[in-house]
């Protein structure tokens, strides 16, 4: 076991960083980020911030020499800073499983090797993989780049074959995946917890939301009968296991119309649809991620109250300042603010999340809200 007082390090340091070293610095830990970004926002939380590259020579060697352990807070890390640090130091997860989250195509190979459901997809690595006898049953579809895509970037929505062949070349011809679009009932989400001892845990069910690629609200516990949330966990877990995972994950999932359950990616990290832990589980996501990486026994993830979590864009501030009496004003809700400097459309500003006796009014009044708070 790694001891409150030692040092941790996380790579990243943006909202995820700065959640994972607020629980890290909570427990006692010391908490050292690397992020390229002066003004990144776990900066202002950690008790060391190396402005570097995540690939520069004298900051992985400062960190294996000052640090117990090393996690990261998204996938896009390169797996390679990982690996050279896993040489002096423990690492959770490993670069290895990094990687795969790095690359779509990847993903889908490995997740079709165990076993998961998956959508119907084709790897397009050139414009011939895009000839119209090659897409039975995959339009309409998303083309979506194989690496480097987020929060609903690098992707493009397809009805046929000459529409999928201009979206690639507005990618600029880089490897991507062809999805077949599926006619959803819902999104949902689980974050699975599995330590070095193949132990291992799952956190309650979230029902997700988007606006245009982005996670807008997640709803826990999810509105779905209870064999298929049970499905959905032991989907996750096995595809943790599968991996050999140490570590926090996501596993994110569709819900077909008939009820059926596809696994649509994983993230290798803490992820934004498990922001409800902080407030509504015993164990945050966030918690536990210092526990899997220090070598602690798994937290208990149950289920305090249930919960809606809502995301807070940069759209909100369009006309200045959001109204946060309102939102504070509230016995049931809970702030969250990621202390980032600008506010810009599309970019994640915070969260709050509202607890309640129920999920669906919990919903009503937690959109209610985000309506009243809006700026003047």
């Amino acid at each position: 076991m790694i001891l409150p007082g030692a040092w941790l390090a996380v790579l990243g340091g943006g909202q995820l960083g700065r959640l994972f070293a607020m629980a890290a610095r909570q427990m006692s830990f010391r908490v050292l980020v690397l992020d390229p970004d002066r003004d990144c926002p776990a900066a202002a939380v950690a008790d060391r911030h190396l402005c570097a590259d995540y690939l520069d020579d004298a900051a992985l060697a400062e960190i294996a020499r000052s640090c117990r352990a090393v996690t990261t807070e998204f996938e896009n890390v390169p797996a390679a800073a990982l690996e050279r640090l896993a040489r002096d130091v423990v690492v959770r997860p490993h670069g290895a499983h990094v990687a795969i989250a790095q690359d779509r195509i990847r993903e889908k190979q490995f997740l079709e090797s165990s076993g998961a459901a998956i959508a119907p997809w084709r790897a397009i690595y050139g414009a011939s993989d895009l000839a119209p006898h090659l897409l039975d049953g995959l339009l309409p579809g998303i083309l979506k780049c194989s690496r480097s895509g987020y929060d609903g970037k690098g992707q493009c929505r397809v009805r046929d074959a000459a529409a999928a062949l201009a979206a690639f070349n507005d990618f600029g011809g880089m490897p991507c995946v062809l999805e077949k679009q599926i006619d959803l009932a819902t999104e949902i989400s689980v974050v699975v917890a599995r330590d070095a001892a193949g132990r291992s845990l799952t956190y309650p069910v979230a029902e997700n939301m988007h606006a245009e690629g982005i996670l807008d609200v997640s709803i826990v516990p999810a509105r779905i009968a209870p064999a298929l949330a049970d499905a959905a966990r032991a989907a996750a877990l096995a595809i943790a296991d599968g991996l050999d995972y140490t570590g926090v994950m996501c596993v994110e999932c569709f819900v077909q119309k008939d009820d059926r359950l596809l696994v649509n990616e994983i993230a290798p990290r803490p992820h934004n649809s498990g922001h409800y832990s902080i407030d509504a589980c015993l164990t945050s996501q966030f918690a536990q991620q210092v526990r899997v990486l220090a070598g602690l026994p798994l937290g208990d993830a149950s289920l305090l109250r249930p919960a809606v979590m809502v995301n807070l864009l940069g759209d909100l501030w369009r006309h200045g300042e959001p109204h946060w009496e309102r939102l504070l004003a509230e016995h049931n809700v809970r702030l969250h603010l990621y202390g980032k400097q600008t506010a810009r459309p599309g970019r994640k500003m915070g969260h709050y999340t509202l607890l309640g006796d129920s999920a669906a009014p919990c919903y009503r009044a937690a959109l209610r809200m985000r309506e009243a708070i809006a700026g003047a």
